[in-house]
């Protein structure tokens, strides 16, 4: 059950790229702009390279990478001592939808302009919580130790 719920997410991870995160809009009169994951990088591929980068690898590329590490893992094409790096993309991942909150917050917070949450921001934190949590329960179904934290290393 564990793995399929895995594989869904490789399925739900490119629906919630382009979901619409939040609608903003400079005056309450006129619409709101829809804002998604990849339309929010494109803008930020044009403005700011080095967030853009950090986006990039946080919204895109950590959550996929422990998506299919952990279904590495679960198929038995990668060791399972590999579970803790694995493990630990998927708490990368979570530091976009703080930032995410953070913005949102800071836009509310200044009162120039409306921000609201959409679907696609509850369905990407969904993808993200449901990942972290597979990972822990992948971690647990092992129930080695060894397993779930980063190899030692003598200080000799």
């Amino acid at each position: 059950m564990i793995r399929w719920a895995n594989l869904a997410l490789l399925i739900l991870y490119p629906i919630a790229w382009v979901a619409p995160l939040l609608r903003a809009g400079l005056l309450p009169l006129f619409s709101l702009s829809e804002i998604s994951v990849l339309s929010g990088l494109q803008s930020l591929w044009e403005s700011d390279i080095f967030l853009a980068l950090v986006v990039t690898v946080f919204a895109l590329f950590a959550p996929m990478l422990k998506t299919l590490g952990l279904a590495l893992i679960q198929f038995h094409l990668l060791d399972r001592r590999a579970l803790w790096a694995v493990n630990l993309l998927g708490k990368f991942a979570m530091a976009d939808i703080f930032l995410i909150a953070v913005y949102i917050t800071l836009a509310k917070g200044m009162g120039v302009g409306r921000v609201e949450t959409a679907w696609g921001l509850y369905l990407f934190t969904g993808c993200i919580l449901a990942s972290v949590l597979l990972g822990v329960l992948e971690s647990r179904k092992g129930a080695n130790p060894e397993q779930m934290s980063p190899p030692q290393t003598p200080l000799g």
